[in-house]
């Protein structure tokens, strides 16, 4: 049986392990996507990229737990986000 995990954590990680993922998955999606963000978007972007990536991995039935399975899905997520925004942003979408 799996642990429940609440709307505002990642399984695993505690509260400030959300931040530092947050904040090195918006850098490294950040830097992927050529893009230039402040701290506080890099966190926002990294925490949304981990909940889109979550989301991605639960349909596609992929497990992950701790603190660099978290990462790279947030990673993953952060990077779709910018690029969805980038598309968008690009076809003049407001």
């Amino acid at each position: 049986m799996e642990p429940s995990v609440g709307i505002m954590s990642m399984p695993g990680v505690g509260f400030f392990g959300m931040l530092l993922i947050g904040f090195i998955a918006g850098y490294v999606a950040e830097r992927t996507m050529n893009r230039e963000h402040g701290f506080l978007t890099n966190i926002l972007v990294g925490i949304a990229g981990s909940f889109v990536g979550g989301a991605l991995a639960s349909v596609l039935d992929i497990h992950y737990q701790g603190f660099f399975g978290n990462l790279i899905v947030a990673i993953a997520g952060a990077v779709l986000i910018l690029w969805l925004f980038g598309r968008a942003k690009a076809k003049g979408v407001n």
